[in-house]
């Protein structure tokens, strides 16, 4: 069964001024639509086709670095659509989060500063994220497409520090992008929910 290009879960201009509709028409209907087309055009005669996405992701790591960047970009952006919200950031976080959030990573505003430092320093394109992973949080960064689930990790949560994520809007600021990204429009309820899932 081939990919398919999500709806986003809100519209176009929702999320302005901290993302405009143009940044999202291009992100979504430009950049995850070509992983979606490229990415089923090459996993065909794999035999990775009708596996699950995130089974294909692990599979393709280190073993077929083409359909990896198509499938990995898939799975991270599903979640980046579902990571932001109209109204969102704040610091009103489920409380099993926070709590976790608290003796791992040594409260909020630590936290806070470590994932904008993240994201602020990989190098190129790529992502930070907080992750759950042996028990623990962690906040971590990739480069390109990679994300924590080929590292023994679930991602909990992820921003894109690809250009095509925030240079129509911020230009080169980058670090300004990760403030008004993680201040506004952060959906912790979506976050709350893969932590619960995770942790089980």
């Amino acid at each position: 069964m081939a990919f398919e290009l999500p709806e986003l879960p809100y519209s176009k201009d929702a999320l302005a001024p901290y993302m405009s509709a143009e940044t999202l028409e291009f992100h979504h209907d430009k950049h995850h639509n070509a992983y979606v087309t490229t990415g089923n055009k090459l996993i065909e005669g794999t035999g990775l086709e009708g596996k699950p996405l995130e089974e294909i992701v692990k599979e393709s790591y280190k073993s077929n670095d083409k359909l990896f960047n198509q499938v990995g970009q898939h799975f991270n952006h599903i979640h980046f659509w579902k990571w932001m919200k109209p109204n969102g950031g704040g610091r009103s976080l489920p409380g099993a989060l926070q709590s976790k959030i608290d003796s791992d990573l040594g409260g909020f505003d630590k936290f806070r500063e470590d994932f904008l430092a993240a994201g602020a320093g990989q190098f190129g394109s790529g992502w930070a994220w907080l992750a759950f992973k042996d028990g623990k949080l962690e906040v971590t960064k990739t480069p390109n497409g990679e994300n924590p689930l080929v590292h023994g990790g679930v991602p909990l949560l992820g921003v894109d520090v690809w250009e095509h994520s925030y240079y129509i809007d911020y230009r080169n600021a980058r670090p300004k992008y990760l403030e008004a990204w993680f201040d506004n429009l952060v959906n912790w309820d979506y976050v709350g929910e893969l932590f619960e899932g995770a942790s089980k």
